[in-house]
């Protein structure tokens, strides 16, 4: 398993993620596509980057912001095999800033992105170094920088619908720590960690507010269908 060790030196003078304003976020930013995995504001992403392009964009945010744009490219898993085609990306991604990381010997790279806020791609701005730029508007999301907490809602109607869930993928979770969890952090970890397919985790991201994430992250759970009955003892 790796290590997601900062760089003591580097990362010393980095201003922590809750001090990031909108006057921070550059007007273009590298995208890193990559599909079925979701990055919330506030939320932590390790990653294990080892592509080229890819080591040649967390090498870039290093020695810049230390943001790197995580988005999900619209085409199926099938397409993606295919390193001819450059895919159609979502409209919607979320910024990532690396706060802790490990370089390896070989060049290839473990980082940790904790997320810093949505953006929406204007326009893609070529290649650099084999990564995909673009221009990006953040405005829509400034409340992702300062974000109200949620509204009440069903807690243990959620945690029993997430158990269900687990359940039925044959998945096991820490509950004791699941169930510790304040609401806004629970709102952030369940839709990361859950295996939804690539749409239903871009719905998550596209929720407006905490308060419509829970609508959206309930349905798909609950999407899942009631549990069968086992036979008769």
């Amino acid at each position: 398993m790796a290590s997601f060790l900062p760089d003591e030196e580097i990362l010393r003078h980095v201003p922590r993620v809750s001090d990031l304003t909108m006057a921070d976020i550059p007007a273009e930013i590298g995208l890193f596509p990559l599909s079925g995995v979701l990055l919330l504001p506030r939320g932590k992403l390790p990653l294990n980057v080892f592509e080229p392009r890819y080591v040649a964009l967390v090498e870039d945010a290093l020695a810049s912001q230390r943001l790197i744009g995580m988005i999900q490219p619209l085409w199926g898993e099938e397409d993606e095999e295919d390193e001819e085609k450059t895919p159609p990306l979502y409209s919607i991604g979320c910024l990532g800033r690396i706060t802790s990381f490990t370089e390896r010997a070989d060049g290839t790279f473990a980082v940790t992105l904790s997320g810093v806020a949505r953006f929406r791609v204007l326009r893609e701005t070529g290649l650099h170094r084999g990564y995909r730029q673009a221009r990006i508007d953040v405005s829509s999301f400034v409340g992702d920088l300062t974000e109200i907490p949620s509204e009440p809602f069903d807690r243990p109607k959620l945690l029993d619908s997430l158990r269900r869930y687990f359940r039925q993928k044959g998945l096991t979770a820490r509950w004791s720590a699941i169930e510790q969890m304040g609401d806004d952090t629970l709102l952030v970890t369940l839709p990361m960690i859950c295996p939804f397919p690539p749409a239903e985790k871009q719905a998550l991201l596209d929720a407006g507010s905490l308060t419509d994430r829970v609508r959206v992250l309930q349905m798909l759970l609950d999407l899942s269908g009631p549990e069968e009955e086992g036979p008769p003892s």
